[in-house]
């Protein structure tokens, strides 16, 4: 190579070098930052998943990807025992000759509590007080009743389903010495398809994005005016909760954005344009008025950082727009409380997750 060709090489590379330090320059500059990171961020209380839908009540509820085992509805499931119910669960009693300990029932008990998609649960008649509980160490039942969900959010429990909390049952009832009473499986697929048909008309789930006016936000700048407005961190990448005064009950709020940004080896040097504040309607109680701290936290979260609020076309939402959903959402209220589902009930909250 010749001594020209050299230098002509170099001179590109220098060349190079100084167009993309120019690049990094620009883009730092337009991307808003915290002026002050947490080092610690408090844990997250149980939570539940929410997915993005437009505000309003298409109740389209099978358009949107939902996950109905996430680490926050484990969480939920172990603080609040959950009891089964005739309304949502199709349930199976299982008679024994004689009482037998918890600890001979656990013993014996699935590995899993699952059929396919659908959560099962097993409960005892405690032979002292005569009430139904989750298998309690110590204690002693003189019989046994086990109900798999009929429906949730993934769909309507279908017959493969069935066959599989049947099959699992019955090594349960063969371990401790029972005799099951299983319900007609095509009577249960029906009534499943019927709950799942109701719970697809009133399922929903609001949602407004906040869209950057000017220059990009980082990580940590949406994190910083989010603690300001009561959010704590999720426990997903890319998620922030405002968590109900209650233990264990899901958040009343979420917000979100991109979970790459959240996962990227620098976050705060990730650029945000768009997060989603969100509540899911059946998983809140009325009184804790979710509505109206979801319409508050938007404008609140809009002004601080600089943003607009609107809805997944990208349209403004006005004042008189809030108004017409929150009309909307008290008659939603009224039908599910209406059908023994009020929203913020366990049953409720069960079926729409």
């Amino acid at each position: 190579m010749s001594l020209t060709e050299a230098l002509m090489i170099l001179g590109g590379l220098v060349l190079a070098g100084i167009l993309a330090q120019g690049v990094w320059s620009s883009r730092k500059a337009s991307l808003k930052r915290a002026s002050m990171v947490p080092a610690a961020l408090p844990p997250e209380p149980g939570a539940q998943d929410v997915e993005r839908i437009e505000p309003g009540f298409d109740h389209t509820a099978g358009a949107v990807e939902h996950r109905d085992d996430s680490p926050e509805l484990r969480m939920l499931r172990k603080r609040l025992p959950l009891k089964l119910d005739a309304l949502i669960d199709a349930i199976a009693p299982l008679k024994l000759e004689a009482p037998i300990s918890a600890e001979v029932a656990i013993a014996h008990l699935p590995p899993t509590r699952r059929a396919g998609s659908k959560p099962f649960m097993i409960e005892g008649l405690n032979a002292e007080s005569g009430e139904w509980e989750p298998l309690t160490p110590g204690h002693r039942y003189g019989e046994f009743q086990a109900g798999v969900q009929m429906a949730n959010r993934t769909g309507a429990l279908n017959e493969i389903e069935y066959s599989e909390f049947v099959q699992k049952l019955e090594g349960f009832a063969e371990g401790i010495g029972a005799m099951a009473d299983f319900p007609d499986m095509l009577d249960v697929a029906a009534r499943a398809r019927e709950l799942d048909n109701f719970a697809g008309q009133y399922d929903a789930q609001l949602a407004v994005q906040l869209r950057a006016r000017g220059a990009a936000w980082s990580v940590g700048y949406i994190q910083q005016h989010a603690l300001q407005h009561g959010f704590v961190p999720g426990v997903v990448p890319g998620r922030l909760i405002f968590p109900a005064a209650e233990e264990g009950a899901p958040p009343i709020l979420t917000l979100t954005f991109d979970s790459q940004a959240a996962l990227a080896d620098d976050p705060n040097q990730a650029a945000l344009r768009v997060v989603t504040l969100a509540f899911d309607v059946p998983q809140s109680e009325p009184a804790l008025e979710p509505f109206a701290l979801w319409q508050k936290s938007a404008k609140g979260l809009a002004q601080s950082i600089e943003a607009d609020v609107v809805d997944d076309h990208g349209q403004a939402l006005r004042d008189e727009a809030f108004a017409a959903i929150g009309g909307e959402l008290g008659q939603l209220y009224s039908a599910l409380e209406g059908h023994d589902l009020a929203a913020g009930s366990a049953a409720a909250r069960r079926l729409f997750s």
